[in-house]
């Protein structure tokens, strides 16, 4: 008998703590890296300041799982919420030394982000199932887009109506306020069962273990970082280089949300598991494809060829590299058990390929920051969702098998 996919009270409530979350760091997010490009322009210490997130990130995650598995799960989330407007009120605070408080900061913002998404993760995979979780998926993305519609475009507008530092100054204390909700939303989210011992070197254990599907996922998910860890701080970056408006980049980033919640909201409805190996090569190809006008020259326009292409084609590859990593966390009594663990492997994954990516780029800019330099970088990191997919793409084949013979 067919069932329908449905999202309970539970799902609806996380999905409203995300939203919120994703409108802050759309509020602010897009144009941190703005702000510290005006105090030093510097591509190597904007990639400087995204190692030491991601650094902060994959630790966090790791050290932080025996918090979320053992203890309150639902406790380790909110002091990620607290410490990311805690970032945002430091930011305000040290103000155009910023450039001095790279490191320090990135860390702290790292910290904030890993244990705010490991406890998001683990309480995402305990609230959905195989039935409903692209569905779910499909949810975060459209809520995802229309409060990168709303962020970006309102910020862009209010920085360049206000002038100088006052408007970063509002759009940061907007943020903090969004997390102080968000803090309290949280509350109604039911507290989640404390699980078994913390086991620190599952991730180890999976990749060494023959059999473990997860020795194809991890570097599948590496690649999928590569390219993360330099495209979402590079792009508005290039926006905002190529036009010097604030203004120019929430457009930009209202234009690109815009179409991707009509395309998340069409693939969260029609894109089934059967169709997750072919969608998510033809999104890999596609998402390489839209980087080519970059060659003939880095512009607004030629950037914003990028932006559409991007926000089109990412969810035919990002819901099924989604969807797929946490149905390997179901498929026995036994993975369900060490659902921490994997998802601590899944981010470190993740964080290996964007600090790989983030690596590169700060060792070929070291050697030359030529407009391009940063194209070719670009086509060559923007490829690594192709090889996702080849790592990635047995796995497809067999849940494609158990899907057709039930």
């Amino acid at each position: 008998m067919k069932t329908t996919a449905h999202l309970d009270r539970q799902s609806l409530l996380l999905l409203a703590v995300d939203g919120l979350i994703v409108l802050a760091a759309a509020l602010s997010g897009t144009f941190l890296n703005v702000y510290l490009w005006k105090s030093k322009q510097d591509y190597t210490m904007i990639g400087w300041f995204t190692v030491a997130q991601q650094i902060a990130v994959g630790l966090t995650f790791w050290v932080g799982g025996k918090w979320v598995k053992e203890y309150n799960k639902m406790n380790a989330l909110r002091v990620g919420i607290v410490l990311s407007g805690v970032f945002y009120l430091l930011v305000l605070w040290v103000g155009s030394d910023i450039i001095h408080w790279i490191w320090p900061l990135g860390l702290l913002l790292g910290i904030s982000t890993g244990l705010f998404w490991l406890s998001f993760n683990v309480v995402y995979f305990e609230v959905t199932n195989r039935e409903n979780r692209d569905l779910f998926n499909g949810w975060v993305g459209l809520l995802g887009s229309i409060t990168g519609i709303i962020g970006p475009w309102f910020s862009g507008l209010l920085i360049t109506w206000l002038k100088g530092d006052r408007g970063y100054r509002l759009i940061f204390t907007i943020s903090m306020v969004i997390y102080a909700l968000c803090v309290v939303l949280s509350f109604f989210l039911k507290k989640r069962k404390n699980g078994s011992n913390y086991h620190w070197m599952e991730p180890i254990t999976q990749l060494r273990s023959k059999g473990s599907p997860w020795r194809l996922m991890a570097p599948a998910l590496v690649a999928q970082g590569v390219r993360e860890g330099v495209f979402a701080f590079l792009i508005g970056l290039l926006v905002y280089v190529a036009t010097k408006q604030e203004a120019k980049l929430g457009q930009f980033t209202l234009i690109t949300s815009a179409i991707s919640l009509l395309t998340y909201w069409l693939a969260g409805k029609w894109y089934k598991p059967q169709y997750r190996s072919p969608g998510m090569l033809v999104g890999a190809l596609l998402l390489w494809i839209v980087i080519l006008p970059l060659l003939w020259k880095t512009s607004y326009g030629t950037l914003l060829i990028l932006g559409i292409g991007s926000s089109i084609f990412m969810p035919l590859y990002l819901l099924p590299m989604i969807s797929s990593g946490f149905d390997l966390m179901g498929t026995s009594n036994e993975t369900v058990e060490k659902r921490v663990e994997l998802v601590v492997l899944r981010e470190l994954s993740l964080m290996v390929g964007r600090l790989l990516g983030t690596f590169i780029f700060i060792a070929v800019l070291m050697i030359s920051k030529a407009p391009m330099t940063i194209t070719v970088l670009m086509l060559i990191l923007g490829s690594s969702p192709i090889v996702g997919w080849i790592f990635v793409r047995k796995l497809l084949k067999a849940e494609k098998s158990a899907i057709t013979n039930k």
